[in-house]
């Protein structure tokens, strides 16, 4: 063996800072084929990596099609690490956290894991999340900056996104134009302290356009967009809003100004895996061993401007299985395109609440669950409980019954939709942007016996 590479197997796990048969020991992964040494990545990874990548057109990186998103992980550095390394030794080299993901402990995490790798070894991402209007100084942004170069242990940043563009051009001034936020970002970038500058869109798209118009003068490397088989045509048609944009319009955009699309919500929060059985059961007709979670990946991966794909991944077994989905990725034929855009119509009938379960709007100030009600609903309206069949059904009493009994199980008295007093909190905070009070009185209505 080589300087790098003879060294025993308990030296190595100290390096990484872990006690021998912990995190890599416990995937059965052979750690000198992991990382072997303390500069070089290793030269072949474990198992057979046939991850799909894509060149990032500024500087020709290969980002791996699969993206990490690490917004919910388990608060538990060693579970973390497990994931991480099964990440990494298959292929996967892209990270993406955010300052107010988990309170902060995200980019803690994050930075504690992927610094046991060589720097060359992952690309990670992070954002401006200085949605609060208290944080719009200057100051106050500059020194959440500063500390995500601290939380994730690193001297530049390879992915930085504004992060959750589309309150209305007032809302940008204010975060980002008038405060001088934007011009010293593009300042780092040109010291190389940020590869590359992007933003991540939600909500109203004339902020979108009136970034990507100025191309010539920001230079965007790449945009976060919310794109899946059901947002594809249907989002601002199911969330009602009125400057709104589907997700065909955002990478058409996208796409013509030459920017990379880097893809969140690939399962809009998980919708897909819920969906009703007559709909999930067509796609399971078609590739009975495929879950619909991997018709949405290779939905997504087969559009050639996406960089990369988003997946929130906290289990293992999400992770084996998205990172199969990818190693190689297999697109989407004509026929199974037309599928998908089929299923996507009935999704649309459905009354469900697009929520994405990010969590953005928690804390409530007075203790509602606010996506784990809106989740049970959504779950209700999948299984054909309620709102359908409509009142006059015979059996709607029995449903109602059914739904109330099954909603008071599922959710404690101080965390249900009946604790609402319509103080509107959540509102700036969701990036769908729900009239979360008014779907919290529908849920309400429903839980009212005739």
């Amino acid at each position: 063996m080589s300087k790098t590479t003879d060294i025993d197997r308990r030296e190595f796990l100290k390096r990484l800072g872990v006690a021998a048969g912990s995190a890599m020991a416990a995937l059965a992964l052979d750690p000198l084929k992991v990382w072997a040494g303390d500069t070089k990545p290793a030269s072949v990874p474990v198992g057979d990596n046939r991850m799909t990548y894509r060149v990032q057109h500024g500087s020709g990186e290969r980002i791996s099609l699969l993206g990490f998103g690490m917004m919910r992980l388990p608060d538990n550095q060693e579970e973390v690490d497990k994931l991480v390394d099964y990440a990494i030794a298959h292929g996967v080299n892209y990270f993406d956290t955010a300052p107010m993901y988990m309170g902060g402990r995200s980019e803690v995490l994050t930075g504690n894991t992927l610094s046991r790798f060589p720097r060359e070894k992952y690309h990670v991402a992070t954002k401006m999340s200085n949605q609060n209007k208290r944080l719009w100084s200057f100051d106050e942004s500059k020194r959440m900056y500063e500390q995500s170069f601290e939380r994730l242990k690193v001297d530049y940043i390879d992915y930085y996104l504004l992060h959750s563009i589309g309150g209305g051009m007032e809302t940008l001034k204010g975060r980002f134009l008038d405060n001088g936020v934007l011009d010293f970002l593009l300042k780092e970038r040109e010291a190389g302290r940020i590869k590359h500058l992007g933003f991540s869109y939600h909500g109203d798209v004339r902020d979108f356009d009136w970034l990507l118009d100025r191309q010539e003068e920001y230079h965007w490397d790449f945009v976060q967009i919310q794109m899946n088989f059901l947002d594809w045509r249907h989002a601002s048609l199911r969330q009602g809003r009125r400057h709104d944009a589907d997700a065909e319009y955002l990478y058409g955009k996208l796409e013509k100004t030459g920017v990379q699309a880097v893809i969140m919500e690939p399962l809009r929060g998980g919708a897909f895996g819920r969906m009703a059985s007559e709909l999930s059961d067509q796609l399971k007709a078609v590739r009975p061993a495929d879950s619909t979670a991997r018709w949405a990946f290779r939905w997504v991966g087969s559009y050639p401007n996406v960089l990369t794909t988003l997946s929130g991944m906290n289990r293992m077994e999400h992770l084996v299985d998205n990172v199969t989905t990818f190693s190689p990725l297999e697109v989407c034929t004509d026929s199974e395109n037309r599928l998908l855009a089929d299923i996507a119509d009935q999704m649309a009938g459905f009354p469900t609440i697009p929520c994405t379960t990010c969590a953005y709007c928690m804390p409530c100030p007075y203790g509602v669950d606010i996506p784990n009600n809106f989740s049970f609903y959504n779950d209700a309206v999948n299984k054909h409980l309620l709102p359908l069949p409509e009142p006059s059904a015979p059996d709607y009493a029995a449903r109602q019954q059914r739904f109330i009994a099954d909603y008071r199980q599922a959710l404690s008295a101080e965390k249900r939709a009946s604790q609402c007093v319509d103080c509107e909190a959540c509102l700036p905070k969701c990036p769908q942007q729900i009239r979360i009070p008014n779907q919290m009185g529908r849920i309400v209505s429903l839980l009212r016996r005739n």
